[in-house]
């Protein structure tokens, strides 16, 4: 659905992108993280067709960035890191230059403002001035001009940014169900925290290259190939010690309290065996867990070379 071949973007000498290759699968919720300055917004500009690049190519819905323009901004919603001021201008009239800039025929233009309104919960709003909207409300106005033409691909770039905990939440749930929908989503952020429960995969870029993409557990696998599952126990951690010490697979553990945090290095079976172990050994085990990925820790080390 999206797809970049050697993207590069020079100014001057600087480069900003320097040879960017990536696939971004239909139906995908793709975060694109990496700190400021890394090379996002640039690749973003490019796919939404707003930046001539240096050498290379995008593709999106099967459509060249550089030679037919028009055609992918039909198949895109675009949504910049700063939303503009729009003085004097009410959201109904807002959406309605947008849907006529989309070319949507003036018979399906109302229903079609009034459902992607109504998704955005902003059908309370309609006859209120832009400037007056809130930072959160002007995020969902924007998401709304972006989805206005029903478009399949969504590219946002710092959506979350600036907003309260309330919104942020309110707007990554909305992300999740438009992909639901079938939307594919590229959406960039140099807060990890702010993709670590909605992306289905990522990828990360520093310094203009991209480091490492693909679905969010098999780059966890690749930088840290164990396994690593979190136990909770009635009795003090001590007790279980002296079977993790000798567990042949067993790489390294943290005991604390009632807890235990355990990589192993094997797969589901010999997770199995461990529970099984533990519990002939009359212990209480009341979780039993593989951890989930980090995307904090992913990106740390990728970023510092420690691929595994």
């Amino acid at each position: 659905m999206i797809e970049l071949k050697e993207f590069t973007k020079r100014y001057g000498r600087h480069v900003a992108v320097d040879s960017l290759s990536l696939q971004i699968p239909a139906g995908e919720l793709f975060g694109f993280i990496g700190p400021n300055g890394a090379g996002k917004s640039t690749t973003i500009r490019f796919l939404a067709t707003l930046l001539k690049a240096t050498a290379g190519d995008g593709f999106v819905n099967g459509y060249s960035v550089r030679h037919q323009p028009l055609e992918v901004r039909r198949c895109i919603g675009y949504m910049p890191d700063n939303f503009g001021v729009y003085e004097g201008m009410r959201v109904w009239d807002f959406m309605e230059f947008f849907a006529s800039a989309y070319q949507i025929p003036w018979t399906r233009r109302r229903r079609a403002i009034e459902e992607v309104l109504e998704l955005l919960n902003l059908g309370e709003k309609r006859q209120e001035y832009v400037n007056n909207l809130s930072r959160g409300m002007k995020q969902r106005l924007s998401l709304a001009k972006a989805l206005v033409h029903d478009p399949p691909v969504l590219i946002l770039d710092e959506p979350t940014s600036g907003l309260d905990p309330r919104a942020r939440i309110e707007l990554k749930s909305l992300f999740r169900q438009l992909r639901r929908q079938g939307k594919t989503i590229l959406l960039s952020s140099h807060v990890l925290t702010e993709l670590a429960d909605c992306c289905t995969s990522l990828g990360i870029i520093e310094r203009g290259r991209l480091l490492m993409a693909g679905p969010v557990q098999e780059i966890a696998r690749r930088i840290s190939p164990h396994r690593i599952v979190h136990i909770q126990m009635l009795q003090p951690a001590e007790m279980a010690l002296p079977i993790l010490q000798q567990w042949p697979q067993m790489v390294q553990f943290r005991a604390e309290d009632h807890s235990l945090w355990v990589e192993l290095d094997g797969n589901e079976a010999t997770a199995a065996q461990l529970l099984q172990k533990l519990v002939q050994a009359g212990l209480q085990i009341y979780e039993f867990a593989q951890q989930e990925a980090n995307i904090e820790e992913i990106f740390l080390r990728v970023t510092q070379g420690m691929v595994g």
